[in-house]
């Protein structure tokens, strides 16, 4: 995919050839001139390196639960773990980056919206959060958004989720901001602050980690809907259907729940079971 993002489909009928011929062969293994690895090809994949649980990166090493539906996602596509490029891309640059040229996707807590639909393409959803609450463990005070009357919410600077829960939910809260989301943590361990806001899955990747284990919780009441999808350059059409189709077999395999319980242990959380599993949305 680093000459071109549609270059292991543009070989989709040799493939099926190739396939049919060699019915045996695992996922990512050479099968013909259809391979990644015959032609050398990388695939770039843009994520988040500072989000504790979801994209992550600790030296050389990368994990987090976006990072890890990456990986299956790109062995289904042929390519094997040494073939992956990681390429940090931030919320700002997302849609840049595909434009670009710069990446081939992205996993990066990135939710589809209509507005972006106008400039890029999206496979998935693969998971579907929500806005909620990150509070004490021993917390029993606030169980939603309205018991925040009267009380301090940490959001990143320039983040609109605090904002809509004082417009939305509780109008005499107290709003604090941080430069990120583990600064708020800090806050909230504390008591700078009673809670802090963003979507369910990040802060329960904050609260997974190993330093905050135990000691904090997502309140489990979302009042909003992120749908994460996977950012594809615009007319990926052909790609976008093989992305929804590894994401489809990641659910009916167990793969998913196995991530979203890996990258969360800890957090006492649990996704929304009305909109997780997602199914993923019809390619345009």
């Amino acid at each position: 995919m680093r000459k071109h993002t549609m270059g292991l489909l543009a070989m989709a009928a040799a493939s099926t050839l190739a396939l049919s011929a060699c019915g045996s062969a695992e996922v990512g293994e050479p099968t013909g001139d259809d391979t990644a690895t015959a032609g050398g090809d990388t695939i770039r994949i843009g994520i988040k390196y500072d989000q504790p649980g979801l994209g992550l990166k600790e030296g050389s090493e990368f994990t987090g639960f976006d990072t890890d539906v990456a990986r299956y996602v790109a062995d289904k596509l042929g390519y094997s773990e040494d073939q992956i490029e990681w390429v940090e891309t931030i919320s700002a640059n997302r849609e840049t980056a595909l434009q670009n040229d710069e990446v081939d996707m992205i996993f990066a807590t990135y939710s589809i919206t209509d507005e972006r639909k106008g400039l890029v393409d999206f496979a998935g959803p693969y998971f579907v959060a929500g806005q909620d609450l990150l509070v004490a463990a021993d917390n029993t005070d606030i169980m939603g958004p309205e018991d925040l009357e009267g009380k301090n919410l940490c959001s990143v600077s320039g983040s609109t989720s605090a904002e809509n829960i004082k417009n939305d939910h509780a109008e005499g809260v107290q709003l604090v901001e941080r430069p990120g989301y583990a600064d708020c943590v800090t806050a909230l361990a504390s008591g700078a602050v009673d809670a802090v806001t963003t979507d369910d899955i990040i802060l329960a990747g904050l609260a997974a980690t190993e330093q905050n284990a135990g000691k904090f919780k997502v309140v489990g009441a979302p009042f909003s809907e992120e749908r994460y999808g996977v950012g594809l350059p615009d007319g990926s059409t052909d790609t976008c259907e093989e992305v929804n189709t590894a994401i489809t077999e990641m659910i009916e395999d167990g793969t998913w729940e196995e991530l979203v319980a890996k990258h969360t242990e800890g957090a006492d959380y649990s996704p929304n079971e009305d909109l997780n599993p997602p199914e993923p949305d019809a390619c345009e």
